[in-house]
């Protein structure tokens, strides 16, 4: 680490120190902490899951294929209001049943076909109306969740819920505050995509593979995501200031350039192709099989952020999560640097804007 990098924490480690904020979470001598409230039980790895998926859309069912293609499931379950829809997705799915593993395909209107589901996946939303502000629009949805959620807990009790609908940091918050779940227990898709499309273009960039570039982008699903520069690599060797075949050097200001490709990517699919499904498919399977499988696999994941990296209120954003059949079973406790951890407090004050702003207070 650089020593510019060693006096940025050190100066936000006295400012933390100075104003009471508990220090573990920033010079921690373990390298995860729980979220303050969690119930973790004994590591389990089920060797029979049922997981149900709320909402049939493009999203709703590229998470069904991907799963299902990963045999990851013994049984899914799909729930809308579209009832016509619903059937014909349910037909086409079972229609497959030669080509995937052993696997039984239920769909209801009714969320009793949820009962006993390990996971609770939710990618109904509404959607933006003309001229509708993002206010309007969240709470829309809010009013929708309250339909959705307390059903999916009456029928199973211990459920994960795993949000996907936009904006997933606010949802995410809000299905926690319905559900009455502890915390490790709801978790939004967060950040866990964008992450995967900065390591994809670095990849491209140094001719790599994705596989060998590690580094996350932490705080909203959004413009106000933050990339942590400080802690990229490649092949184990930090991104910053190192140069690549061409003699190019790589600093924040050039870094910045990829984040906001990042950014501007799921915009790009959307004027292209009309709405983003399979990368956000794929994305959500490998937090599933992380879940499932209790692989303890790290995912840059929506959580309850409260008490990490100086956020002293309830805000859901993404930090890097270990992930097992509890939930969320740690959050990373990575050194960023001041400039970072100033990003992710501006990032959390925004999401906690629009909830005080909204009726999901």
């Amino acid at each position: 680490m650089s020593n510019r990098q060693d006096e940025g924490l050190s100066a936000f480690a006295r400012r933390m120190h100075a104003s009471g904020t508990n220090l573990e979470q920033h010079t921690p001598n373990s390298i995860f902490s729980r979220i303050p409230g969690s119930e973790i039980p004994q590591h389990k790895i089920k060797h029979s899951a049922k997981v149900t998926v709320v909402g049939v859309g493009n999203v709703g069912m590229a998470c069904a294929q991907t799963m299902l293609s990963a045999g990851l499931l013994n049984e899914l379950a799909l729930v809308d209001v579209l009832e016509d829809r619903l059937q014909g997705e349910l037909l086409d799915l079972q229609h497959s049943a030669a080509f995937l593993p052993r696997v039984k395909i239920v769909a209801d209107t009714d969320y009793g076909v949820s009962a006993d589901s390990d996971i609770c996946i939710v990618t109904a939303g509404a959607r933006q109306r003309e001229g509708e502000s993002r206010i309007d629009l969240l709470d829309r949805n809010v009013n929708l969740f309250k339909k959705i959620i307390p059903e999916l807990v009456r029928h199973s009790p211990d459920t994960i819920l795993l949000i996907v609908s936009n904006p997933v940091d606010i949802l995410a918050y809000v299905s926690w505050k319905l559900s009455g779940l502890p915390p490790n227990r709801v978790i939004g898709s967060g950040t866990n995509l964008d992450s995967s499309r900065l390591r994809s273009l670095l990849a491209d960039k140094f001719e790599v593979s994705a596989l060998n570039v590690h580094g996350y982008i932490i705080g909203e699903h959004g413009d106000n995501s933050v990339p942590l520069w400080s802690s990229l690599s490649v092949a184990n060797v930090p991104v910053l200031n190192f140069h690549d075949k061409k003699g190019v050097q790589y600093n924040k200001e050039t870094l910045e350039e990829f984040h906001k490709a990042v950014v501007k990517s799921a915009y790009e699919v959307i004027r292209l192709k009309g709405y983003t499904s399979w990368a956000i498919g794929f994305s959500v399977a490998s937090i599933v099989k992380s879940l499932l499988r209790d692989q303890m696999h790290v995912h840059p994941v929506s959580v309850l952020a409260n008490s990490f990296y100086g956020i002293d209120y309830d805000v859901f954003l993404s930090l890097p999560a270990q992930l097992g059949s509890a939930g969320v079973l740690g959050i990373a406790n990575l050194p960023i640097t001041e400039d970072e951890a100033q990003r992710l407090q501006n990032s959390a004050k925004i999401l906690r804007g629009m909830l005080d702003k909204s009726k999901m207070q």
